[in-house]
């Protein structure tokens, strides 16, 4: 059987070729680190590497103590070596005590550093996607863009707080050592690095495997979580359609992905730290092996040392000694440079998904006009006024002359010879041209699909036309600044959004500058004051989990008197009324003629009764209008309207 190739329930997503770790996103991260904290992330990496270079001092010191050691044994003069050795031991301590203090200034600093840079690329993730069109949140599930900000976010605090110093730290130690290894001797270092080819071979190709399914285990996880979190909220339709036992297996599916990338990059990186730190005690024994060769048989010495003295010197055990411990430090930071790999690969990985969504083109907005408040004088000239008057008007600016000129905001909506696809080779809507007049109420019916909620979602620029014009009062929408189009509409949608906080809270979300009068008044207007004042903490009520609380009806209520509250000049209810019952509905269809008096008001309906005192009914079918009129005008024809209405043709 052929598996599809989208990784979706049905089956496993394509094992293509693992994608290696990208150096330009940990480019990325350390650029930012660094914009973030100008001042903080060097004197930092000063801190680090002076610990590091501290860390590998004691060699030299080492040496140096045993050679005045073997003075003091072969002359029995302890004072005259204890003047010598003494004031060395003190200078050791003294450089570590300065150690112990650059290497606590430099956990505080990345502490702070790490947080900090976490909260600011949060805030700089949330305010990018308010800014991301509607078609990337219909495009991306939602609990994997919930994973950015809990999973990828977390992998990235391990990079900054622990694998990036690590390896920084890691990294001078291994060169300061090298370097001091070569002052002690070639041939022993020759074999040092003959053992550290091999590390860095073993690291390459097992930490290599591993970063790549890190990368796929990023993915695969934000994946599961995505599909847990549809589940979540479609819970009530899987119990009631029995379908628990196919969730589970869709679920084992995406899992067991996640469990094989897991275990993959996992099994890497677990044996990856045995096999170097065996090889490092293989390399210890060796370098101890030869060195004692080297020193029983007199074989002369190479260093830079004895290179700058003239020529070669001899091996001693003041040189052999403090080579076994170099050796062991060597190869325990080589190692501990390879277990970082893991931590960098699924910070990589994290951070490459995080900048996916931040390099997202966000919402294109090049409107100029805007909605401002106005008064009207005598002679009907509009004026800009700075405060709140109740009337509003569009400012245009004309870039020819540099004059502006004022437009009353009336709600007058034209939509001309327009065409539209979700996807450049689908049309979904054709031809379509519509007038809205100030105050006239429209109303779309047709089945699921013809394009009602599309030709809505065009008027809020949720999506931009792709033939055709679109004009509000007289303007055409695209010269309009969004937020500012979108200010000037209330939505009323049949899927209901409620927010954590008061009922007053979720009413004053229409207008943030309403009072409580005014938001009480909305409630009145649109008949929910009455159950709204039934409540616990009658308006004072906190709402948590979109409003569990309360009915689906209610919750429509609370969503009407929102836009209510907001008093735009045009009104969309799309399906406002879908899940109120019969009763509740005669109660609230006041309010709603209340509410939608003297505004240009567009309508999506199932039921037709709440359509039948439109001013125009437009019925669309596969995208075009086919037939437009009063509700008796298309009664009188006897075309698809009156199949509907009469029950001679159903809308599904």
């Amino acid at each position: 059987m052929k598996q599809p190739m989208n990784g979706g329930p049905g089956g496993k997503r394509p094992m293509g070729p693992p994608r290696k770790m990208n150096f330009g996103t940990l480019k990325r991260v350390i650029k930012l680190l660094f914009s973030y904290y100008p001042v903080l992330m060097p004197l930092t990496f000063l801190c680090i590497i002076f610990s590091a270079g501290v860390s590998a001092i004691p060699a030299i010191f080492q040496q140096q103590i045993i050679a005045d050691i073997e003075v003091w044994y072969k002359t029995g003069d302890w004072e005259a070596a204890s003047k010598v050795i003494i004031p060395k031991v003190l200078i050791l301590v003294g450089i570590y005590v300065i150690a112990i203090i650059a290497i606590t200034l430099q956990t505080q600093l990345m502490a702070y550093i790490t947080q900090g840079f976490l909260n600011k690329l949060r805030c700089a993730m949330f305010e990018k996607m308010q800014n991301l069109p509607i078609r990337y949140f219909d495009t991306h599930k939602h609990g994997d863009i919930m994973s950015h900000y809990t999973n990828d976010i977390d992998t990235i605090r391990q990079l900054i707080s622990q694998a990036l110093p690590s390896v920084l730290q890691t990294s001078i130690i291994v060169v300061v050592v090298m370097c001091i290894m070569l002052s002690f001797s070639f041939w022993m270092t020759l074999i040092v690095l003959l053992g550290v080819v091999l590390m860095f071979t073993v690291s390459k190709t097992i930490g290599g495997g591993s970063a790549k399914y890190f990368v796929r285990q990023q993915k695969a996880l934000g994946k599961t979580e995505g599909f847990v979190q549809e589940m979540m909220n479609g819970q009530k339709v899987v119990k009631v359609f029995c379908h628990e036992e196919k969730c589970k297996k869709d679920f084992d599916t995406i899992n067991d992905q996640l469990f094989e990338d897991s275990f993959r990059a996992n099994a890497y990186a677990n044996c990856l730290g045995p096999i170097v730190m065996n090889i490092g005690n293989i390399l210890y024994v060796v370098i101890a092996t030869v060195g004692g060769i080297l020193l029983l048989s007199n074989v002369p010495n190479l260093s830079f040392r004895t290179l700058l003295a003239g020529g070669f010197g001899i091996l001693t055990i003041d040189i052999v000694i403090p080579f076994l411990n170099m050796t062991k430090q060597f190869t325990s930071n080589v190692n501990q440079f390879s277990q970082q790999i893991n931590h960098v690969a699924m910070a990589l990985a994290g951070a490459e998904r995080i900048f996916e969504m931040m390099d997202t083109e966000k919402e294109e907005d090049k409107g100029y006009v805007t909605l401002v408040d106005c008064t009207v004088d005598e002679d009907g000239n509009i004026h800009e006024s700075e405060t709140h008057t109740g009337m509003w008007a569009w400012k245009h600016p004309h870039t020819a002359d540099g004059s502006v000129t004022y437009t009353l905001l009336r709600g007058h909506v034209v939509l001309d010879d327009v065409d539209f696809g979700y996807t450049e080779d689908k049309t979904v809507l054709h031809n379509i041209t519509l007038y809205a007049e100030p105050g006239q109420k429209v109303a779309f019916v047709g089945a699921t699909g013809a394009g009602k909620t599309t030709i809505t979602n065009l008027i809020n620029r949720f999506y931009d036309i792709a033939d055709g014009k679109i004009r509000y009062d007289g303007i055409n929408i695209n010269k309009i600044k969004k937020s500012d189009l979108r200010r000037s509409l209330g939505l009323v949608l049949q899927e209901t959004n409620l927010f954590t906080g008061t009922v007053m809270d979720n009413m004053r979300y229409g207008n943030l500058s309403a009072t409580d009068e005014e938001c009480i008044k909305a409630a009145l207007l649109a008949g929910a004051d009455d159950f709204i004042r039934r409540l616990p903490e009658g308006y004072n009520t906190v709402l948590s989990g979109n409003g569990a609380n309360l009915s689906q009806g209610q919750r429509q209520l609370i969503s009407i008197a929102r836009a209510a509250v907001a008093d735009p000049p045009v009104m969309i209810l799309d399906e406002a009324t879908s899940s109120i019952d019969t009763r509740t509905e005669a109660i609230v269809s006041k309010g709603m003629d209340a509410l939608m008096h003297g505004r240009t008001v567009f309508v999506i309906a199932h039921r037709l009764s709440t359509v039948r005192n439109s001013d125009v009914i437009m019925v669309l079918d596969h995208g075009h209008i086919i037939e437009r009129g009063s509700h008796d005008d298309l009664i009188a024809q006897k075309g698809k309207y009156y199949q509907l209405y009469t029950g001679a043709f159903e809308l599904e």
